[in-house]
């Protein structure tokens, strides 16, 4: 079936899902596959349950009219969302960066959407699946779509580019993550700079922090709204400390004062995540109560720079992705704090290829360096990396479980960052 002869059904039952367990009554259930799974196979329980057609590539589980027959599932998901896409007449702005991109989407979404209805990646949905899933979830009503993106390989933004069709653009930043994939940090940077050069083809807005030498590069030869600490950025800004959160002094530019806004973020990398909302709600023309209110709503979770009260201890749970640039602005930041008993967990990073054992080692050593009542590395990379070192390193977090239930920790502030593969969540209830 061709996309567009498809494309009345989807409207009639615009709700999409792809695991039959989670099947509401009404969707469309799409049969995509993995390395260890084939949603195929799914099909006929998708529509026990109520689901009004199931998308399939296999002829052999075909049984009735309720069997769409594609091509290829994926591909067809991909092509239905670009035509959906093809026929929405609203900004998109697509976000793509090596930290900080799922933070900052969330907080131009609380912004905007004090004022336009406005739909955004739902938690990191950020991939060949993800973006097309929120492409779909949006409808006539909508008025400002945000798309995250991520890639872990060279050109996989220029695809998801050419789904979503953004015409805004922000990178938040480039850093070391992904090099397994990317081959090295020039990837990178060509990588990520798939947005902004598929935006300048557009003819569309970018979006750039001004204090980022390597940004600023990358934006030199095009027209830029930019936000920054300094006077000649369009968004100015300034991070003011109150204890653990950070707050902002900021103004737009031609604009004499200078307003306060508080977060319930913490950091001072936060700052630039922070201005960049602040930026996209000036330029989509909000007021300045209506930026501060959305900034002030926002509450992180997700295990992203979040603040835990255990029956023992406070954590500082950022334990949903780790790369060595976030890893160190985390060490660095908890230290900052000052907080009596400071003890720091720190997982191993993945996706780092040959790199990798020279990037544990530097963050073994930057931790090293600061006075914290104890640094507790965990994972095998870390592990491989401890000879030389007095503090604790535990090859599994079956190991640190077992380290953590003895030792019973009490009245600490304890840092817990590292790669979602570690799964370091766990920890919570040992501690």
């Amino acid at each position: 079936m061709k996309t567009e002869e498809f494309y009345s059904t989807y409207l009639q039952y615009p709700q999409i899902c792809t695991d039959s367990r989670k099947v509401n009554p009404g969707c469309l259930y799409f049969s995509l596959k993995g390395d260890n799974f084939n949603g195929n196979l799914f099909a006929a329980d998708a529509l026990a349950k109520g689901c009004s057609y199931a998308i399939v590539d296999d002829p052999s589980v075909v049984k009735d009219e309720r069997y769409v027959l594609v091509y290829d599932v994926l591909g067809f998901l991909q092509d239905l969302a670009s035509f959906h896409r093809s026929l929405l007449k609203i900004p998109v702005i697509g976000l793509t960066g090596t930290n900080g991109k799922t933070t900052t989407k969330e907080l131009i979404h609380s912004v905007l959407k004090q004022k336009y209805r406005t739909v955004a990646t739902i938690g990191n949905l950020n991939n060949h699946i993800g973006v097309p899933l929120t492409l779909l979830s949006t409808n006539q009503d909508t008025e400002i779509l945000i798309v995250e993106m991520g890639a872990n390989h060279p050109g996989e933004i220029t695809f998801l580019c050419n789904i979503a069709k953004p015409t805004h653009g922000l990178i938040t930043n480039i850093g070391k993550a992904h090099l397994e994939g990317f081959g090295s940090f020039e990837g990178v940077i060509a990588t990520k700079n798939e947005l902004y050069d598929f935006i300048k083809d557009g003819d569309g807005k970018l979006f750039a922090n001004h204090d980022d030498s390597l940004l600023e590069k990358l934006v030199a030869d095009y027209p830029c709204f930019k936000y920054g600490t300094s006077e000649d950025a369009d968004v100015i800004g300034t991070a003011l400390t109150r204890e653990r959160f950070l707050d902002i002094t900021w103004r737009k530019t031609g604009d004499d004062d200078f307003v306060q806004v508080t977060s319930q973020l913490s950091g001072g990398y936060n700052l630039y995540n922070i201005l960049a909302a602040l930026a996209l709600g000036t330029w989509f023309g909000l007021t300045y109560e209506q930026i501060n209110n959305g900034i002030e709503s926002y509450v992180p979770g997700n295990m992203r720079s979040q603040w835990m009260q255990t029956g023992s201890n406070t954590l500082f749970l950022d334990a949903y992705n780790a790369n060595p640039s976030s890893m160190g602005l985390a060490v660095e930041h908890f230290f900052g704090l000052n907080l009596p008993r400071q003890i720091v967990i720190l997982g191993d990073m993945f996706e780092l290829g040959v790199h990798s054992a020279n990037e544990h080692l530097e963050i073994i050593r930057k931790a090293d360096l600061l006075d914290f009542e104890e640094i507790i590395f965990v994972g095998p990379r870390f592990f491989d990396m401890s000879a030389g070192f007095r503090h604790s390193f535990f090859k599994d977090i079956d190991g640190l479980k077992e380290y953590l239930s003895a030792a019973k920790l009490n009245g600490c502030n304890i840092l817990i960052k590292g790669s979602r593969g570690m799964q370091l969540e766990q920890l919570v209830d040992f501690l």
